[in-house]
C-alpha cells in the first residue's frame, strides 16, 4: 500500500486540523496516512504562558517522525504554522536533521507537500509554503500544490485559507479562529491528491533511481 507521512508541528491546534483533514483526504485514496510530529523546542513554562498546555498534552502523544520513516514513505506532507512569513523554528531545526538523507538522495523522487496556518489573512501563508517548499527541493523531492481543481480556493463569498501552493487556514490574532469546512475541505483535497501522485509514482520509483544513477 502506498504509504503518505504527514509530519507536523502545531502549537495550539490549528495545523493539527488541517493535518487530520489532510491524512482523511489520504484515505479515500486508498493510501496509508502516517502522523508524525516534530520535536518541541520551547520549554513547558513557555508553553503553559502561552496558553497551549492543553493541546500540547495531546499532541505529544502522536510520535516524533524519524528519519527512516521519511526514507520508506512513497510521498511526504509537512505542515507548519507560519512565522513571520516563514516555516516555524520547530519545522526548521528537524529539517536540518535530515542532511543523511539528503546525502544519500533518500527523498529524490518522492512526492513533498505542504501546508500551513497563519494567524491573519495576509500573514504569510504562500510564503511559508514556497519557503518550506525550497529546502523540498534540495531533497529532490515531487512538488505538489494543491490545484484549483479544488475550486474551494476561488471562493469570494468569505475570508478562507488555501492557495495553489497548498492548504491553509487563518488562526486570528488569539487563535480564536478555527479551520472551517472549506479550509478542511481544501486540506483532504490535498491529502488525496498527493496520495494519488504518490501512488501512481511509486511503482516507478525503482527504475527511475536506477536510470538516475542513485
Amino acid at each position: 500500500m502506498t504509504t503518505v507521512l504527514i509530519v507536523c508541528y502545531s502549537l495550539y491546534g490549528h495545523v493539527h486540523q488541517l493535518a487530520l483533514a489532510v491524512a482523511e483526504g489520504v484515505r479515500t485514496a486508498g493510501a496509508e496516512a502516517v502522523l508524525r510530529r516534530v520535536p518541541e523546542a520551547l520549554p513547558p513554562e513557555v508553553i503553559r504562558k502561552m496558553g497551549a498546555s492543553s493541546f500540547q498534552e495531546e499532541f505529544t502523544k502522536i510520535p516524533i517522525c524519524s528519519r527512516e520513516e521519511m526514507a520508506s514513505a512513497d510521498a511526504i506532507i509537512f505542515g507548519t504554522p507560519t512565522r513571520f512569513w516563514n516555516m516555524c523554528g520547530q519545522m526548521r531545526q528537524f529539517l536540518d536533521t535530515t542532511g543523511g538523507l539528503w546525502q544519500q538522495n533518500a527523498l529524490v523522487g518522492k512526492v513533498g507537500s505542504v501546508f500551513t496556518s497563519s494567524g491573519t489573512q495576509h500573514g504569510g501563508q504562500e510564503s511559508t509554503i514556497l519557503s518550506t517548499q525550497i529546502t523540498l527541493l534540495h531533497h529532490g523531492m515531487v512538488i505538489a500544490g494543491l490545484p484549483y481543481g479544488f475550486t474551494g480556493q476561488s471562493k469570494t463569498d468569505e475570508v478562507t485559507g488555501c492557495s495553489p501552493y497548498g492548504a491553509s487556514t487563518i488562526a486570528g490574532g488569539g487563535g480564536e479562529r478555527w479551520p472551517t469546512e472549506n479550509e478542511l475541505a481544501g486540506a483532504r483535497w490535498q491529502g488525496k491528491y498527493v496520495a494519488i501522485l504518490a501512488r501512481r509514482l511509486s511503482g516507478e520509483y525503482d527504475s527511475m533511481r536506477e536510470e538516475l544513477g542513485i
